[in-house]
């Protein structure tokens, strides 16, 4: 079985000191390079994930929360704007040279990457850190893309990828949200459980329990 890693959504804004903040988010940056430094051959492709929203006052589609306070399940503060610091990955998070980027959010309310727009070409958002050239990077990724325009989905079956392991941030939404429609699309899927952290304690044990429940594999990077 040809196996990807997607890695949702670590960047600045979801981790300690950013605008939308989850308590751990640093360390499943760290923790998913350890892992990626351990077990990067397990995997055909590595994805990375990135909200890369639009700035107030663009609400987003109704993301952002504009003229009343987020209510914290539809409506948000405004963060992850496309081409600023918040929007980068965090810089503990280590990626492959060939990893290949999706953006979501675009002005829409994208929560799953297999929303997202294939970025040839684009690196790390906002400078983030990756291994290797960013030529070889671009090269890479604009392969994958050009394989394949029509998304992630069909991206990954290019190149003959048949299950995903989804990990990042945060557990209860935007993992949840891509481990969910990568299951729709047909693959199999696993959730690192280790590699996320998430909102809430009862958001994110409603949204194990929900994953569990329609057939996702929760295990951790140890056990896989």
């Amino acid at each position: 079985m040809a196996r990807a890693l997607i890695v949702v959504d670590v960047q600045n804004d979801f981790c300690e000191g950013g605008a939308l903040a989850v308590a751990g988010g640093a360390a499943v940056a760290e923790q998913v390079t350890a892992f990626l430094s351990r077990a990067a051959d397990a995997y055909d492709v590595v994805v990375a994930t990135a909200d890369w929203h639009e700035p107030l006052p663009h609400d987003n589609a109704g993301h952002f929360a504009v003229g009343a306070d987020p209510d914290y399940v539809a409506t948000w503060p405004e963060h992850c704007v496309r081409d600023t610091a918040g929007a980068a990955y965090h810089p503990a998070l280590r990626l492959p040279a060939d990893a290949v980027h999706v953006r979501k959010g675009q002005g829409r309310q994208d929560y799953s990457g297999f929303e997202g727009v294939l970025t040839p070409g684009a690196g790390s958002p906002a400078g983030g850190a990756a291994t290797g050239s960013a030529t070889e990077s671009a090269a890479e990724a604009g392969a994958l893309a050009d394989a394949a325009p029509a998304g992630l989905a069909d991206a990954l079956r290019a190149r003959a990828v048949d299950g995903v392991d989804v990990v990042g941030l945060a557990t209860d939404h935007c993992v949840t949200a891509t481990a969910l429609d990568a299951l729709a699309a047909g693959f199999d899927v696993r959730v690192l459980t280790d590699l996320t952290a998430g909102v809430g304690v009862r958001t994110t044990i409603d949204a194990l329990t929900r994953l569990a429940a329609r057939g996702v594999t929760l295990t951790t990077s140890d056990a896989r």
